[in-house]
Formats: C-alpha cells, structure tokens, sequence
C-alpha cells in the first residue's frame, strides 16, 4: 500500500483530518522563509496529540545536523527530510549513525526530479546506511518543494524506477487528487507527498482536498 505524507501542516485541526483520512504521516516545515513554517513548540504540541504510529516529518532547508537533531528533541519527531546541499553535507559527513547523528533513524534526502535528466544520482554505502527514502520533487525559481509544478515525470521515469530498485521512493511535487493516480502508475513509489495540492492558502489544508487525495491514492493500482 503507497505510504502518504501530508506536508506543511500548521495546525492540530488539519492534523487531526489527516489521519482520520488515513495518511501515514505528516510533515512539519521547520524553514522560516516557508509560507508553511511551524513553530517549534507548536509542532510539538501537535505531535503529542497524534497516534504513536503515525510518522512526524520535520522538513529542514540548510540547517546543520546538529540544529536539526535539536528540533527532532523538542517536537518528538520520527524522520528527517534534508532539502539543500549544506543540510545534506552536514549529515553526510558526520561519521555517527543517524540517530545520533539528527535524532532519529529515518533520513529523506530531496532531489529535485529535473536534475536526474542530466545523470544519476550516485549514492555511497556509507549513505545508503542512513537513508530511510529518496523525495524527488520540483524545483521552481531555485525552491524545490511547496511549488504546486511538478517535474518531468515522463523523462524521469526510468531513472527513478531504477533508484527504487536500491532505496523506497517518494514522489512529490504538483500533486493533487487529480493527478496523483497517474504518477503511481508511472513510477510505482514507495510513497507519495502532498502540500500545496490539498491546501485552502499556503498553511491551511482544505479537508475535502485531503480525503479526495487519500481517496485518489487507495484507489490507484499500485504494479
């Protein structure tokens, strides 16, 4: 079953819809130029309210490993996701395991999906070791992530098969209950992440946008 993520999430009321609707985990945007910037504490206290289970995301742009593995503490995190190079070079080139290292075990580096038409993407062992899944998402004016565009899908489409072959993943960027059906069947992810495309404004998330996403995703063959 594709495993859903509902980005940006600001509030205990958009939350809670979301996994009423049935994603598997939330992301919380921890990037002060981000129009879906959470505070600290505010994430915190969300998380505290939702089920064990449920993967909390924080979504970090350029911040040290160490900033990080400080947020992931004070809001109860489960995973990373690392957008821009001096976040992942932070991470890459500290010799600890992950959850020392940020806090936690399970590290989503972002790639923007157009970049992989000018090669591969070449991933160490020693990488390997402590990614949990590969986010492939558009870029837009130099911003990768919460552009509401998405990538190439169709030139990209054998190069990302081929990465999931070694590592799960999750496909974003433009997606939307409309759409979303067409890049499971295109690219068979391991998962799929939503912001822009179930939101009411940048921040607030339309809950009929959310069970129509979910909706989308539990109905689209997976092979």
């Amino acid at each position: 079953m594709t495993w859903i993520k509902i980005c940006g999430i600001t509030n205990l009321e958009d939350a809670l819809t979301a996994v009423e609707a049935g994603a598997d985990a939330l992301g919380f945007v921890f990037y002060d130029k981000s129009p879906r910037q959470v505070d600290v504490e505010i994430a915190g206290a969300i998380v505290r309210q939702l089920p064990e289970k449920l993967e909390k995301v924080g979504v970090f742009v350029d911040q040290t490993a160490d900033e990080v593995r400080e947020i992931v503490q004070k809001a109860a995190l489960t995973a990373v996701q690392l957008h821009g190079k001096h976040s992942m070079e932070s991470v890459w080139n500290d010799a600890r395991p992950a959850t020392e290292c940020v806090g936690v075990s399970k590290v989503i580096p972002v790639i923007a999906g157009d970049s992989l038409k000018d090669g591969g993407v070449l991933i160490s062992q020693r990488i390997h070791e402590k990614i949990f899944a590969i986010l492939f998402d558009a870029r837009s004016n130099g911003v990768v992530g919460g552009t509401g565009m998405t990538f190439d899908w169709d030139a990209t489409r054998g190069m990302v098969q081929g990465i999931s072959l070694q590592l799960p993943v999750i496909i974003a960027g433009g997606l939307s209950a409309t759409n979303v059906g067409e890049a499971i069947a295109l690219f068979q992810p391991f998962g799929v992440d939503v912001s822009s495309g179930v939101e009411a404004r940048p921040g607030k998330k339309d809950p009929e946008k959310i069970r129509a996403f979910i909706q989308a995703v539990r109905r689209a063959p997976e092979h």
